[in-house]
């Protein structure tokens, strides 16, 4: 421990308060506000795309559904990201699979995206090996992880 660490603790030692205690109050709050902004952003984003349905009226079929399916994964995104905020907040961690399947989602959400753009074999072939990397890091992720044993 350091001197400047020490002279802090034994400071707040008077008051009946770690500097442990008050990390994990700090952390409990900002997720938890982390968490409430998530939750709105899913809200207004599930409501934005129903509010879109109306386009089902005034544009061609095929833009409007393009549209509706670009925006539900980017809302699955957001739950990925809400699951892996929340496992934080329980359990002290994040777990690698929460992290890459939210990439996953996002990189899935880029290839349909590039599908309707009609991307060129370049942008296809560099989708693809980030597709296939993050694939092969969960499957290690979950094969080694170190809360499941090996077989």
């Amino acid at each position: 421990m350091t001197w400047i660490s020490a002279q802090f603790s034994s400071f707040l030692r008077p008051l009946g308060t770690d500097m442990t205690q008050i990390w994990v109050q700090g952390v409990k709050l900002v997720l938890s506000m982390l968490i409430l902004t998530i939750l709105t952003a899913l809200a207004g984003g599930v409501v934005k795309t129903f509010v879109g349905l109306e386009k089902l009226f005034t544009e061609p079929l095929e833009i409007v559904l393009r549209e509706l399916i670009v925006n539900t994964l980017i809302l699955l995104a957001i739950v990925e990201v809400l699951k892996t905020t929340l496992t934080y907040f329980s359990e002290g961690r994040v777990k690698v699979t929460f992290i890459v399947d939210t990439i996953l989602v996002v990189m899935l959400t880029e290839v349909i995206s590039q599908w309707f753009k009609e991307a060129h074999l370049i942008q296809w072939s560099i989708l693809g090996g980030i597709l296939v990397a993050l694939a092969i890091v969960r499957v290690v992720a979950v094969r080694w992880s170190p809360t499941v044993p090996a077989t």
